[in-house]
């Protein structure tokens, strides 16, 4: 089983884009690149069937794959061997005017509490559970309608773990290109041994991991 969390930097050309589409189009095209590199061969938008629910996956291959894709990074979560799946959320850690009230109406009690820890909002918790949610959602095909069914990721006196998953691990990253640039990442695989996925970065800026979560499932 080969697992792998493939990571890219575009900072310098998305700064000279201000269209939000516009960026959205680079990161995706630079997601499908990532893809090429990992399979090496192109990989275009022909090459990549969805399931019903839209998740993407490759036809008559071994290979699983997950995309996301936040203010300058893209990542690529991808996983080799019959039956394996994987999951993959990024995303640029900034202010959100309606972070409460998302975590009010989608997180479980326990999660809410855990991010209210100390009596503040703490925004670096909120999007630890906001990206463990969509790894999950986007490893099994759902929807972010199917959040609030989404098991707790907090168990026990505040501390972060999953419960309710079956046989699914989970990894937590937490990424810095300086100080106003900061990222939270969350993968999962599903169908094989608990592990962590090997980084590769494919660009030539790369951030620090500020943190690694260890690993759980």
């Amino acid at each position: 089983m080969s697992y792998y969390l493939n990571l890219s930097v575009l900072s310098n050309n998305l700064k000279k884009l201000q269209n939000r589409l516009e960026r959205q189009k680079l990161l995706s095209a630079e997601a499908r690149r990532i893809l090429s590199l990992c399979e090496s061969r192109p990989i275009t938008e022909a090459d990549i069937a969805r399931e019903e629910t839209g998740r993407p996956f490759f036809p008559g291959s071994d290979t699983d794959f997950s995309i996301s894709h936040s203010g300058a990074l893209a990542a690529v979560s991808l996983v080799r061997g019959n039956g394996l799946r994987t999951g993959c959320d990024v995303e640029f850690v900034r202010p959100r005017s309606r972070a409460r009230e998302i975590a009010e109406k989608l997180f479980t009690a326990p999660e809410r509490e855990y991010i209210e820890s100390g009596g503040n909002f703490d925004l670096t918790r909120f999007y630890q559970i906001w990206t463990l949610k969509e790894c999950f959602i986007k490893l099994r095909g759902l929807s972010v309608f199917d959040m609030s069914g989404v098991p707790s990721f907090v168990c026990g006196e505040g501390s972060l773990f999953n419960t309710g998953f079956g046989q699914i691990s989970f990894n937590l990253y937490e990424l810095t290109g300086g100080a106003d640039e900061r990222y939270i990442l969350a993968t999962a695989i599903e169908g094989g041994e608990e592990r962590q996925p090997e980084i590769r970065w494919v660009s030539q800026d790369s951030l620090a991991l500020l943190i690694g979560y260890h690993s759980f499932g």
